[in-house]
């Protein structure tokens, strides 16, 4: 017998190709058993009508693969608590994943971000990241990423608006888990997120980039780690950039699909000492101008258990933004959210506040 499919790794078309095969009947209700498994967490075959066949042939051949919670950290907030949980895979193998509360909307509202892991570990190697210091365990599947989402919807609550692959991992090194979930979250008939209300963030793989363009949205937001704008600054803190370089990265992104109300988030991790110089300023508005309108998103660096600079002062952000924006750029400066519990930009996969 084949082992059960997990619901939260296929698109419903996907769903109804494997119940054609697996199942002697049944199938019509596969909507229904669909939009459940995403919103209750569970198969729930409950008031369907099936007959006790087809409902065992359902139970043998599907599954909601929810992962196992394990420590949690809160940090609070001017928009509320920043939210940290590790999730433990069927392997055992661990994940983390954060809710990140974002300003409200005009009605008052609230309004979050669920930050998503795509890989157990990384190998990108980034010197400012926790994450890559112990290398790659392995890439996640499409449920898996899924699961990250329904999971805490289930059993905390978190219902975020959007969605940022920038948790553990680069996600264009794992293309076929990025591309089944990116199908999975945006299908209407389960959890239905439109596709500008999801982000993908690179370190920059650039064959990465073009099998991402192909196989997406126009609509897909994209953001880059940038962090250094010429390649020994990059080469230095990024080895990724040794394989190609800024020059072709610049020319990747300027040939990224663009709709009206597209902007490029281009991330700066400001590590004093390392990429705050004037020069690291006037380079990196070059290279904003290379590949067409984009936004800095300065990030103040989050020293983790092995630091490389010292965080940034707010003067030196303040000042590092100013040459930014006396350079032409749009600057925003994001807020410190999760510092304390190993939940900011770089920090997942180090110590969390509840196991120290």
């Amino acid at each position: 017998m084949n082992p059960p499919v997990d619901l939260l790794g296929l698109a419903f078309a996907d769903l109804e190709t494997e119940a054609a095969a697996r199942l002697p009947g049944g199938r019509g209700i596969a909507g229904k058993v669909y939009a459940r498994a995403f919103e209750s967490g569970r198969l729930d075959l409950d008031g369907l009508g099936l007959t006790e066949r087809n409902r065992r042939a359902w139970e043998e051949n599907f599954g909601v693969g929810l992962l196992t919670a394990g420590r949690r950290a809160s940090e609070e907030g001017e928009f509320g608590p920043t939210e940290k949980t590790v999730l433990v895979l069927a392997d055992g193998e661990e994940v983390e994943c954060v809710l990140i509360p974002m300003p409200p909307k005009p009605d008052g509202k609230p309004r979050s971000t669920l930050c998503v892991s795509s890989q157990v570990g990384c190998r990108m190697g980034c010197a400012f990241c926790e994450t890559g210091r112990g290398g790659l365990a392995r890439n996640l599947g499409a449920a898996e990423i899924v699961s990250q989402l329904v999971t805490t919807k289930t059993l905390f609550g978190w219902n975020p608006g959007n969605i940022v692959f920038m948790g553990m991992g680069e996600p264009l090194d794992n293309p076929g888990g990025l591309l089944g979930a990116l199908a999975v979250l945006t299908d209407s008939r389960g959890l239905a997120f439109s596709w500008d209300r999801i982000t993908v963030c690179t370190s920059g793989k650039i064959e990465g980039l073009e099998a991402l363009r192909e196989a997406s949205s126009p609509r897909l937001n994209l953001s880059l780690s940038l962090n250094g704008a010429d390649d020994v600054t990059r080469n230095r803190i990024m080895p990724i950039n040794r394989s190609a370089g800024i020059d072709a990265l610049a020319t990747a992104l300027a040939g990224w699909p663009r709709r009206r109300n597209f902007v490029l988030a281009l991330n700066w991790c400001l590590l004093p000492g390392i990429n705050d110089r004037p020069e690291d300023a006037r380079r990196a508005a070059d290279f904003a101008k290379r590949v067409g309108r984009s936004v800095f998103n300065l990030i103040p660096y989050n020293p983790g258990r092995k630091p490389i600079a010292p965080a940034p002062t707010e003067e030196e952000v303040e000042d590092f933004a100013a040459l930014l924006e006396a350079a032409g750029c749009i600057v925003k400066r994001r807020a410190k959210k999760g510092g304390r519990i190993m939940a900011a930009c770089g920090q997942l996969g180090g110590p969390t506040a509840s196991r120290e």
